[in-house]
């Protein structure tokens, strides 16, 4: 297949209809552009369909994962992390939060915690351990750096292509002989809203003109 440059023109103008409903911030382009410069310099090619159905995925899944702002966000969409901490720990106090044991939210013993962060939610210190190979980035020591959208790009492509979140990887569900959209959903997080971020993801498909 000959690879074709993705024409962003085209593709802001169709994802500001779908999914984003009419209309995109600055900050969504910002975010959105940082994802596709990411694809393109890990992947070196955005141009092959195959390739755009295994990017469209990585955008819905940023796309759910941090309510369609595209930026890096705490776990409850807090401003800090002693907001978020308050806010689970309500959640599970009140039984809100059904599959959780233990708190992993709550500060360790060296004052860090280990909430959801990024433009995918990183939780446990055991998956920043993880991701902290992977990227080349000490999030270990500093748990905030998810934060920053450099990094927070690298964990969402990294971990969704190498399957360091759950052991699925996107070639796993999307490729040339591969669009499995409901079953991607397990690279993430099992069967969990699949459906709406299959939908989301075959939007983005038709706005990177796959």
């Amino acid at each position: 297949m000959v690879s074709r440059a993705i024409d962003r023109p085209s593709f802001f103008a169709r994802a500001r209809q779908k999914p984003f409903r009419g209309r995109l911030t600055q900050r969504q382009v910002e975010g959105l552009s940082a994802i596709l410069d990411g694809w393109c310099a890990r992947t070196g090619d955005d141009g092959a369909e195959a390739g755009r159905r295994e990017l469209a995925y990585v955008l819905a899944t940023a796309f759910h994962e941090t309510a369609a702002t595209m930026q890096p966000v705490r776990e409850t969409l807090a401003r800090t992390d002693a907001e978020a901490i308050r806010r689970l720990d309500a959640a599970f106090a009140a039984g809100r939060l059904g599959s959780v044991r233990t708190p992993y939210w709550r500060r360790d013993g060296e004052g860090k915690c280990w909430l959801g962060r990024g433009l995918v939610q990183l939780t446990h210190r055991k998956n920043y351990e993880v991701m902290s190979e992977v990227t080349g980035v000490d999030l270990v020591a500093d748990p905030g750096r998810p934060m920053e959208m450099d990094v927070s790009v690298a964990i969402l492509i990294e971990g969704m292509r190498r399957g360091s979140f759950t052991g699925h990887r996107l070639e796993d569900y999307l490729g040339p002989d591969r669009e499995d959209w409901l079953g991607a959903r397990k690279i993430i997080n099992g069967r969990d809203r699949a459906d709406l971020v299959a939908g989301h993801a075959r939007e983005f498909a038709r706005a990177l003109g796959c």
